[in-house]
């Protein structure tokens, strides 16, 4: 997959809410199974491992299998490609900072 496809297929995966809260359980703990993700949540099991396949699928979580468990973590560098498009913007936005940083202390200045 090429870089701008990664990052389509990670927004794709995160902007769904429901998605994403699941997300965010999984990278709070260091494993957790459907089951935990489940219980406490509004959403079928059913529906939590739909989620899981379109996490797995955009490479942010990955699973482990142990009897008749299945063990969900978050996949190092899966955020990755997003962080990355990100920077490129922060560039741009601290080159408008700064040169709006020079016109405030030029206006002050007058």
């Amino acid at each position: 997959m090429s870089e701008p496809e990664n990052i389509t297929v990670v927004l794709r995966a995160l902007a769904d809410p429901t998605r994403r809260a699941v997300f965010e359980r999984i990278a709070n703990s260091d494993e957790i199974t459907v089951v935990e993700l489940t219980r406490g949540s509004n959403v079928t099991q059913g529906a939590i491992s739909q989620h899981l396949k379109s996490l797995k699928q955009a490479g942010l979580v990955s699973e482990r299998p142990e009897g008749r468990n299945v063990y969900y973590r978050a996949q190092r560098g899966g955020l990755e490609p997003l962080a990355d498009w990100m920077d490129h913007y922060r560039v741009f936005w601290r080159e408008r900072f700064t040169g709006l940083r020079d016109l405030l202390k030029e206006i002050d200045h007058e």
